[in-house]
């Protein structure tokens, strides 16, 4: 079975996960622009979760093309992941809500450092059906990205007490360092 059927269920539900988000931006009470300023947090929270949820959505769709046969493993793997990216929503309005309080940020960056485990997880099944010397291997490499991000996680729930703001850094930096898509599967595919 191929993992078509997994792709589309894993789509609809990165686009319920960016709906919940949106739809937890309530309209200001004012009617002027200043009226924005009391969401400025809420909107902050809302923007890097939806990059978050984007570059989830992209190098899960690029990652799936990879699988040769669909498992109950993967699915499950999969499911895992969609659980942990699920909880975005929620941990997002309470950080907005909240201003970024210690705590509620803390819970943000415990999500996202689940989250990557699942997907690092789910990266490694897949990869186990692969030769040892395959293309697609070579093309995830060492994995950097995949490898510093759970630690400036750490680094983030951690300074979540100390200063949310330099956490807020920490989980901006994840996002600057995955938001250019990770090409190397798409390039290895492509040549096949």
């Amino acid at each position: 079975m191929k993992a078509n059927r997994m792709e589309a269920f894993s789509d609809g539900v990165f686009a319920i996960i960016i709906t919940i988000m949106v739809l937890e931006l309530k309209v200001p009470e004012g009617h002027e622009w200043h009226s924005l300023i009391g969401l400025a947090p809420k909107l902050l929270s809302y923007l890097l979760s939806f990059i978050y949820v984007g570059i989830y959505w992209n190098n899960h769709h690029h990652l799936l093309h990879a699988v040769h046969t669909l498992t109950g493993k993967l699915m499950w793997l999969n499911m895992l992941l969609l659980f942990w990216l699920s909880l975005v929503p929620f941990s997002t309005a309470w950080i907005g809500e909240s201003h970024f309080a210690p705590t509620p940020t803390a819970l943000y960056g415990i999500v996202l450092l689940l989250a990557s485990i699942a997907y690092w997880l789910l990266q490694r099944a897949i990869l186990g059906q692969h030769p040892s010397d395959s293309a697609i291997r070579a093309a995830i490499g060492r994995d950097f990205k995949g490898k510093i991000s759970p630690v400036i996680y750490i680094l983030a729930i951690v300074t979540a007490y100390l200063n949310a703001w330099v956490s807020c850094f920490f989980f901006a930096l994840v996002a600057i360092i995955w938001f250019v898509p990770d090409k190397r599967i798409e390039h290895v595919l492509q040549r096949k």
